[in-house]
């Protein structure tokens, strides 16, 4: 067989392969994006109807910049595709006064100089009755909020990036990948391509494509749940909010009923980590409605209606559940993007962009010190 030549080859076509391609289409380049499955599929981390984005970012102050980048983004895709993607929507953060949630929102609120306002558990309650937690807590609300349609979002990168030029190609996977000083090239099951340049989006197949670069990454089944209410009108999301609620039973984040499936609801985290997607049981098990419901029936009594959909989701988790996107510590023409730990779909706008720039440039101006590749073999020197 003989190799077809492209300047950058993207693997993986989920939320930031599709928006690497999407960039680096934009700037001119030759692009090959391969996708093992059918396009938007529903076997990896993007998919699930929507994502919550927020700019007082608990995780971490350094997030901030890159979320409000996100934002302009992702208000570009809109325009350049003419479809809808991001609706403004509030958030609330929920926590004991000293939980972490809290204070990270509230510390990365004061260094931004983000407008939040907050709440104690009475004005909580008593602004959106909906909820209910004891005096212990309180709620933080960013109104520059909102959520994105996840589905719509990398077929609109997708969609943009074949319109200027890029090649997409879905059920083939990838076998190998090689790299020189040169050139990569990547075998798939149907052919092999070469190019100047890599970059690899593989989600929770990280791990396997990256070998001991991806040796940290870690894989977590999780799954949202979509709850009939007791009352559609009082979670409509102009009288209730998306929300983010740290509890000793764990942490839990929701949304505002937005269609007839009612009020999608899921808990962060908390199920075992594993290696690969193949040791994922894709199955819906009694428990995972029965520990969602528990939370329901303590803090949102009126969400306790029949469970109308379900899907199970994937995590890929780094060590310090912060990202990974760097160039390869050995192979200055290949570039990661990985771990994104379960709060990094609201950056592929501005993901897309960075990963271009490391590929087009080796380098880029946005803040992205914290992802270094090589933090967690450099913690155990």
């Amino acid at each position: 067989m003989s190799a077809r030549n492209f300047d950058v080859i993207v693997i993986g076509v989920g939320g930031m392969g599709s928006a690497a391609a999407c960039e680096l289409a934009r700037r001119g380049r030759r692009v090959l994006a391969l996708e093992q499955f059918a396009l938007g599929h529903d076997r990896g981390s993007s998919h699930g109807h929507t994502r919550i984005i927020r700019k007082a970012y608990y995780e971490h102050p350094d997030y901030v910049p890159l979320v409000c980048r996100a934002f302009e983004r992702w208000y570009d895709l809109e325009q350049r595709q003419g479809i809808h993607l991001l609706t403004e929507c509030p958030c609330l953060s929920i926590g004991r006064s000293d939980s972490p949630t809290i204070a990270g929102v509230l510390a990365s609120a004061k260094q931004h100089r983000l407008p939040v306002e907050t709440l104690t558990s009475s004005e909580l309650c008593y602004r959106y009755p909906a909820f209910c937690f004891d005096d212990d807590y309180v709620g933080v609300l960013e109104r520059s909020a909102g959520f994105l349609y996840v589905e719509d979002c990398v077929q609109a990168h997708a969609c943009e990036a074949v319109r200027m030029g890029a090649t997409i190609l879905d059920h083939e996977p990838v076998v190998s990948w090689q790299a020189n000083e040169r050139e990569v090239s990547v075998q798939t099951t149907a052919e092999r391509y070469t190019a100047a340049r890599l970059i690899v989006t593989a989600g929770p197949w990280a791990g396997q494509m990256l070998a001991r670069q991806g040796a940290c990454l870690r894989v977590v089944r999780q799954v949202a749940q979509w709850f009939g209410t007791c009352d559609d009108a009082a979670f409509r999301r102009d009288v209730f909010p998306l929300y983010l609620a740290d509890t000793p039973q764990g942490h839990f984040y929701g949304f505002p009923a937005l269609n007839a499936n009612g009020a999608k609801v899921a808990q962060h985290y908390g199920a075992p980590e594993v290696t690969a997607p193949s040791e994922i049981d894709r199955a819906i098990k009694p428990q995972d409605e029965e520990t969602v419901r528990a939370f329901l029936r303590k803090h949102l009594p009126g969400i306790d209606g029949p469970c109308h959909r379900a899907s199970v989701c994937l995590y890929t988790l780094t060590p310090d559940r912060h990202f990974i996107i760097d160039r390869h510590p050995d192979l200055a023409n290949v570039v990661l993007a990985a771990g994104f730990s379960g709060h990094g779909f609201k950056f592929a706008s501005v993901v897309g962009e960075i990963l271009a720039d490391l590929a087009d440039k080796g380098s880029t101006a946005l803040p992205i010190e914290m992802f270094r590749a090589g933090r967690f073999s450099e913690s155990k020197v």
